[in-house]
C-alpha cells in the first residue's frame, strides 16, 4: 500500500462546543466519516489528508495519528503494551521525544508518572534493540507521543503530527490580557458565518480588536490563507514516517492560492482603547503580511463612528467580568455595544463572545443563535444578532436634564409596562424583536424608579435642583444608590456582605441595570456605576479610572464640578445639599473655615453667599487642586481663598486665626499615613469641637456634621457649649427615607 492511499485512524482535537463544525471541517479536508466526540473528532484520513488538516485547519488544536491501542488498567498492561511497539518506526535511536497523557485510570492515577512509563519504555526499546537511548526535548522535540485514558475504552497511542498545538499559527507574538486563541477566533468567524460573508466581499468591524487576532483570522479566510502556512515548524517533518514530497505539494498549493488573493482589497477595522494593545496588533498583522489590508484605531467605544458599509459583520470578544466588581463598568460597556449597533449599524450582523449572559442581556436585540463555545476553562457562548432599522430599540440619546414633568414622568412609567406587553405579543405573534422584555426583577425595579421619578418631580422643578438621589436600596434586595447629575446617571452598588450569593447579587445588578435605560430615557454612556465598600487609608483617594471628563452642575448661586468616573465619589456629597445653602446665607461678611473640606462645594457657597475670606483644609492635595478648579469655574478670586493640604486636626492645633461660621464634617475614621495617629469620629470628636470652637468668635457658629450611623455627641460638648441637633432640617426630600445618611448639630458658645 502506498503512503497515497494508505489510511490512519486521526484523532483531532478542539476546544468543546467546536466538535462538530471541526467534524465538518476536516470532512471538507477528505477525512472519511469523521465522528464528533467530546474535546475531539476521529476520522479516517490518508497521510495527505493527515498533512492537509495541520495545514488548513482553522479549528484544530492537535492532530494526532493513531499508533496502537490496547485495553490498559494496571502498570503491567501498560508496559507489556508499549514493549510490543516498534518505535524505530518513529524516531532516531539517538532521537528526542516527549510525553503526553490525558485521562488516568483507577491504577494510574498520576499523568506525569504515566508519561515517564511512556518514556522509559521507548528508552528501554532503543537500549535493546540499538543501545542507543534517546532523550527528552519539551520544547521542540522529534517526535511527541500522546497517551489518552477513556473509561471503559481502549487506551489510544499516537503521534503528534503537528508537534506544537495548532493554534500557535506563527504571526502573534504579542497578546494583551486574556487573548483569544487564534482557533477559537476562527471558530467564532465560522459560526457567525464569515466566509460566505467574505466570498461576498463584505466588511468586518472588531470594536475590542486587542492585539488583532479576530482580524488576523478574519483576513486570512477573505484571502484563502492557509492558517498553518506562517507556523516556523511542524512535527511531522522530523517524523521517520515523514513524506516530504505530499508536504511540499501541499505547501506549494497553499502557496500559490495565497498568492493569487494578495492584491485582494479587504475593508477591515479594528479599534481598542489602549494604545498598547493597538501597537501589538499592528506588530502581529504586519508578521502575518496583513498590516495593509486592515485599518486600526486607538479609540474607545464611545467613539465608534457610524458604519462605513451598508451591511458587514460587527464580531468582537469584549471584557468579561469575571469578578462582581467589574460588573458595573462592564454593563454599561455591553448596553453602550448594544446602543452603537442599534443605532448606526442597521442590517449588519453583531457577533458576541462572552461567558456572562446577564451582561449579554445588555444588547437590546434578540440573539436569533447563541453557540456554546468553552474559552479555555470558561464556559462561553457566541450571541448573533440582526441588527434592525435604528429606533426600534428601547433607549435612546437624548441629552438632557432628568427633570420631567409629572406627565412625562408617567409616560415613562408607562413605557415600561408597554415595552414589556409589546414584548409578549410579539412572542405569540411569532414576529422577531428587537427589544428585550424586563424581566420580573426589572419590573419590578423599574417600577419603584418611575414612582420616586415622579415623586420628587414637582421638588426638582421648584427648587431648580439639578442633582439629586432618585433611590436609595429602597428595596434592600436591590442594594444601590442612583445619583442624578444633570443627564448623567451614577449608580453605586453597595458591596453585597459575604452571606449573600455573588451569583444573585450580580443578577439583581444586572435586573437593575436593565431597566434603568428605559424608565430614565438616558443613554448608556451616560450611566456610570460603581461598588462602594468601606474606604480606609490610601483607598479613600483611589483612583477608578483615569479618563474621567469633569462637568459643572448648578447647585443655588454656584457651579460645581463633578467627576462620575474616576473616584469613588463625585465630588459633591448631595445629602449636604441643605447644609451647603444655610452656609450661603449664615456667609455674609464672614470669616469662613472649611476643616476636612473634600472639593470645597460648601466654600463656594460661603464665598458666593459674600464671606470675606475663606480657608479650606484637607489632607488631600486632588481634592485642594478641585477646589481651586470650582473657584475658577465661578470666577472667584484666589487670593481671598486660602486652600491648605494638612492633617485638621494637627494644623488646628497651630492655626492662630478667627473665624465666624466653621463648617466641620471629618470621616468617620481614617488612617491614612500622611495623617498622625488615626481618626475615629466617636472617641475624638471633643478634642475635634475643642479646637475648632477655640478659633470660633464670641458669636459665631459651628456647623458639625458627620456619616457614622450611630455616632452619639459628647455629654461633655454638651456641657461646655450650646447645642442644638439639626439633622431633620438638613435632609431634603431625596434622603428623608434614610434619615442617617448624616447627623448634622450647630454649637455655639455658651
Amino acid at each position: 500500500m502506498t503512503p497515497l492511499n494508505r489510511m490512519y485512524t486521526v484523532h483531532v482535537t478542539c476546544s468543546r462546543g467546536l466538535e462538530q463544525l471541526l467534524a465538518e471541517e476536516l470532512a471538507t479536508l477528505g477525512f472519511i466519516d469523521p465522528r464528533a466526540r467530546v474535546g475531539r473528532v476521529t476520522g479516517e484520513a490518508s497521510l495527505d489528508s493527515a498533512y492537509r488538516a495541520i495545514l488548513w485547519s482553522r479549528l484544530a488544536n492537535r492532530v494526532l495519528l493513531q499508533i496502537d491501542t490496547a485495553f490498559v488498567e494496571t502498570a503491567e498492561d501498560l508496559s507489556n503494551w508499549l514493549s510490543l511497539v516498534d518505535w524505530s518506526e518513529h524516531l532516531l535511536g539517538d532521537g528526542t521525544l516527549f510525553v503526553e497523557v490525558s485521562g488516568t485510570t483507577p491504577q494510574l492515577r498520576n499523568t506525569h508518572d504515566t508519561a515517564l512509563r511512556v518514556k522509559d519504555a521507548v528508552v528501554d526499546y532503543f537500549k535493546q534493540q540499538q543501545d542507543r537511548r534517546p532523550s527528552v526535548d519539551k520544547t521542540r522535540p522529534d517526535v511527541r507521543f500522546h497517551l489518552r485514558f477513556d473509561k471503559g475504552q481502549k487506551t489510544v497511542l499516537s503521534l503528534d503530527l503537528g508537534g506544537v498545538s495548532l493554534h500557535q499559527r506563527g504571526y502573534r507574538l504579542q497578546a494583551g490580557l486574556a487573548p483569544l486563541k487564534e482557533n477559537l477566533a476562527a471558530a467564532l468567524l465560522l459560526r457567525a458565518g464569515w466566509p460566505a460573508m467574505a466570498a461576498e466581499e463584505a466588511v468586518l468591524l472588531d470594536p475590542f480588536c486587542g492585539s488583532g487576532t479576530l482580524l488576523a483570522e478574519a483576513a486570512f479566510m477573505a484571502l484563502d490563507v492557509a492558517p498553518g502556512l506562517m507556523r516556523p515548524w511542524h512535527g511531522l517533518e522530523t517524523w521517520l514516517g515523514h513524506h516530504p514530497s505530499i508536504w511540499q505539494a501541499l505547501v506549494d498549493e497553499a502557496e500559490a492560492r495565497r498568492a493569487a488573493s494578495a492584491n485582494k482589497v479587504l475593508n477591515f477595522e479594528g479599534s481598542d482603547q489602549d494604545s498598547r494593545v493597538i501597537d501589538m496588533a499592528k506588530d502581529n498583522l504586519e508578521r502575518a503580511g496583513l498590516l495593509d489590508k486592515v485599518r486600526l484605531f486607538v479609540r474607545p467605544l464611545s467613539e465608534l463612528p457610524p458604519a462605513f458599509a451598508s451591511r458587514g459583520l460587527l464580531i468582537t470578544n469584549p471584557p468579561y467580568g469575571e469578578r462582581l466588581d467589574n460588573l458595573p463598568q462592564l454593563a454599561v460597556l455591553y448596553a453602550g455595544l448594544g446602543q452603537k449597533a442599534s443605532q448606526h449599524y442597521a442590517h449588519w450582523k453583531l457577533a458576541l463572545f462572552t461567558n456572562n449572559q446577564e451582561l449579554a442581556y445588555r444588547i437590546p436585540l434578540r440573539p436569533y443563535k447563541n453557540y456554546p463555545i468553552n474559552n479555555a476553562t470558561l464556559e462561553c457562548r457566541l450571541y448573533l444578532f440582526e441588527v434592525p432599522e435604528a429606533g426600534t430599540h428601547l433607549f435612546t440619546s437624548k441629552s438632557k436634564p432628568i427633570t420631567a414633568t409629572a406627565d412625562s414622568l408617567n409616560e415613562a412609567s408607562e413605557s415600561v409596562a408597554k415595552a414589556s406587553t409589546a414584548a409578549e405579543i410579539t412572542e405569540i405573534t411569532e414576529v422577531p424583536i428587537t427589544i428585550r422584555p424586563l424581566s420580573e426583577g426589572a419590573q419590578m425595579f423599574a417600577n419603584r424608579l418611575a414612582k420616586n421619578l415622579k415623586k420628587f418631580s414637582r421638588w426638582v422643578k421648584r427648587e431648580n435642583i439639578s442633582c439629586y438621589r432618585l433611590y436609595d436600596a429602597d428595596m434592600p434586595e436591590y442594594a444601590l444608590a442612583i445619583d442624578i447629575y444633570n443627564d448623567q446617571v451614577h449608580v453605586q452598588e453597595y458591596a453585597p456582605p459575604a452571606t449573600i450569593d455573588e451569583s444573585k447579587a450580580q443578577r439583581r445588578l444586572m435586573e437593575a441595570l436593565q431597566a434603568i435605560p428605559s424608565v430614565l430615557d438616558v443613554a448608556a454612556d451616560k450611566i456610570h456605576l460603581k461598588t462602594r465598600r468601606k474606604q480606609t487609608g490610601k483607598r479613600q483617594y483611589e483612583k477608578f479610572a483615569d479618563q474621567g471628563v469633569f462637568f459643572p452642575v448648578h447647585e443655588g448661586q454656584v457651579e460645581l464640578l463633578v467627576n462620575l468616573t474616576n473616584y469613588l465619589d463625585s465630588g459633591v456629597f448631595l445629602d449636604h445639599r441643605p447644609i451647603r445653602l444655610r452656609i450661603a446665607k449664615e456667609a455674609k461678611t464672614a470669616r469662613f473655615l472649611n476643616l476636612f473640606c473634600y472639593t470645597g462645594a460648601a466654600t463656594l457657597h460661603a464665598a458666593v453667599g459674600g464671606a470675606i475670606h475663606t480657608t479650606s483644609v484637607d489632607l488631600s492635595k486632588t481634592y485642594l487642586d478641585w477646589l481651586e478648579r470650582n473657584l475658577r469655574l465661578n470666577k472667584l478670586d484666589l487670593k481671598k481663598h486660602s486652600r491648605v493640604q494638612a492633617d485638621c486636626r494637627e494644623w488646628l492645633k497651630q492655626d492662630r486665626g478667627a473665624y465666624d461660621l466653621i463648617f466641620m464634617d471629618p470621616p468617620t475614621f481614617s488612617n491614612s499615613k500622611r495623617m498622625q495617629g488615626t481618626l475615629d469620629i466617636q472617641r475624638d470628636q471633643e478634642e475635634l469641637v475643642d479646637l475648632a470652637m477655640a478659633r470660633l468668635s464670641t458669636d459665631g457658629l459651628l456647623i458639625f456634621s458627620n456619616n457614622l450611623r450611630g455616632f452619639k455627641i459628647s455629654p461633655e460638648i454638651l456641657e461646655k457649649y450650646e447645642v442644638v441637633n439639626i439633622t431633620r432640617q438638613t435632609l431634603d426630600p431625596d434622603f428623608e427615607r434614610n434619615t442617617k445618611i448624616h447627623q448634622c448639630f450647630e454649637i455655639r458658645h455658651l
